[in-house]
């Protein structure tokens, strides 16, 4: 299991550090000790996010399906809702890539948005809406029509939002919805289902609550801002990282992040031991096994995040500084749209998302496809989000609401099944790549044009790219179901 995790994680992180090295030896010369702390930061990913997906496998998933079966045994709809918003809490809380989208936000506002309350909010957002999702799953309440009327709340409350609130919360709904989340949320949605009586509603029910939940992560953004209207005018340096040497960085990450993981996964493991007590009753050995793969994902974290904070995420900004520098505009937006490839390329996740696709469809819509779709709509995502930092006056929700309109269009015209799927998938787009290396390139370009605001411009790449899948996906579909219908009025 170890062996598979690693070679999935080597291909995820590797290509892009192949990328930078070349770019070091060819158009970027990246500074020596810079160069060191990308190594060693890279090294760090790759081994902290094998142990971190080995002990989601091993601790936390059960845990999620535990949860989702006793769902099914309890058959009380308020044990329903108040489970989904207990889980939905504490599990968007340990994610990995919600604790480095915070982090960043705190460091371009001068911590005076802070990341703890970030995290927090968004938590709360998505606890809601999981709680939600899975009520409208165990009443079998149409998806597209339920997730329309979310995003006219968020239209209402995207309305009344400040731009740079508008980005934060766009990104957040890609970057809570990570490793972490997705199979503790898939698990719990499964659960839900199989109280349907429906097995063919209950298949098409199962997919779609990682997409609700994404969606609860930009009404808890949105909503602290006509609360909070924080005073942002102050504009941090990202030219100098202010870390010197290359071993201290690290050390000084160690114990800070050690103690935030520990406060993010205490909640969760409490959760399991008093549900353990109570309602699990599980043997010695299958408990031992979980608080291992707790402890697992506890080590993968801390050295993933160390890795990612100290040495792998000032590459990206210093590449994307430099090129800003340079000013040749072409190359910038080039470099964009090859991260974008190489990001889904590399993307473990995006591969079971094209397998499950073709084998729902029968072999209609081939994995390749999916990829080759996926790829260069994730690369045009990554290309714009950079066009908008270049461009005066273009701002995220240019894209990000004619994008939703042909998304909510198009889920009235495919089947069910692919509006559950393509809305589950903006998470899975927005892999760790995206929510590192890609998000500091984006920040150092945002940096480096005086016409560009770093707080309004150096987010919403993770936005641009969680909402690919949702109309690239639907097109699919309606592929999907013009030729089915073909072949069925040639039979």
């Amino acid at each position: 299991m170890i062996q598979e995790k690693f070679k999935e994680v080597l291909a995820t992180v590797l290509p892009i550090s192949i990328l930078v090295i070349i770019f070091n030896f060819t158009i970027i010369p990246v500074d020596n000790e810079y160069m060191l702390r990308f190594i060693i930061g890279a090294m760090m990913i790759i081994i902290g996010l094998t142990i971190f997906l080995l002990g989601v496998d091993i601790g936390i998933t059960p845990i999620g399906e535990n949860m989702g079966s006793r769902l099914v045994l309890s058959n009380k709809i308020w044990i329903v809702a108040a489970i989904g918003l207990l889980l939905g809490f504490v599990i968007s809380v340990a994610e990995p890539d919600l604790h480095i989208l915070a982090g960043q936000v705190e460091k371009v506002t001068m911590e005076i948005l802070s990341k703890n309350i970030l995290v927090v909010v968004v938590s709360i957002g998505v606890a809601v809406l999981v709680s939600l999702g899975m009520l409208r799953i165990v009443y079998s309440f149409p998806l597209n029509k339920f997730l329309f009327i979310v995003y006219i709340f968020i239209l209402i409350f995207g309305y009344l939002a400040e731009s740079f609130f508008i980005s934060i919360a766009f990104d957040a709904s890609g970057s809570t919805t990570g490793a972490l989340t997705v199979p503790f949320i898939l698990a719990l949605a499964m659960g839900a289902s199989s109280l349907n009586k429906d097995s063919e509603s209950a298949e098409v029910d199962s997919f779609g609550l990682v997409g609700i939940a994404s969606a609860g992560a930009i009404l808890g953004v949105l909503v602290l801002n006509v609360f909070v209207k924080p005073n942002l005018n102050a504009i941090p340096d990202l030219s100098s990282t202010g870390k010197i040497g290359i071993i201290g960085p690290f050390l000084h990450e160690f114990p800070v992040v050690a103690l935030e993981i520990l406060i993010a996964l205490l909640p969760i493991t409490i959760i399991y031991i008093i549900a353990n007590k109570i309602s699990f009753h599980q043997n010695k050995r299958t408990t031992q096994r979980i608080y291992f793969g707790i402890i697992l994902t506890f080590l993968g974290l801390v050295f993933f995040l160390v890795g990612v904070n100290a040495g792998f995420m000032d590459v990206g900004r210093y590449i994307g500084l430099y090129l800003g520098e340079k000013g040749n505009k072409l190359i910038i937006v080039f470099v964009a749209f090859l991260l974008g490839i190489l990001t889904i390329l590399a993307e473990p996740a995006v591969h079971v998302l094209t397998n499950q696709i073709e084998d729902v469809t029968s072999g209609y819509v081939k994995k390749s496809t999916v990829l080759m779709t996926l790829s260069v709509g994730v690369g045009i995502a990554v290309a714009l989000s950079v066009v908008k930092i270049m461009v005066p006056g273009m701002e995220l929700w240019h894209f990000l609401l004619p994008g939703y309109i042909i998304g909510f269009i198009l889920s009235y015209k495919v089947p069910s099944l692919f509006v559950g799927i393509a809305f589950d998938s903006g998470g899975v787009a927005s892999g760790p790549m995206t929510a590192t290396f890609i998000l500091a390139y984006a920040q150092g370009i945002a940096s480096s044009f005086e016409s560009a605001d770093l707080l309004l411009d150096g987010f919403g790449t993770i936005a641009m790219v969680a909402m690919t899948p949702v109309i690239a996906l639907q097109l699919l579909g309606v592929v999907y179901k013009s030729t089915a219908a073909k072949e069925d009025s040639d039979v």
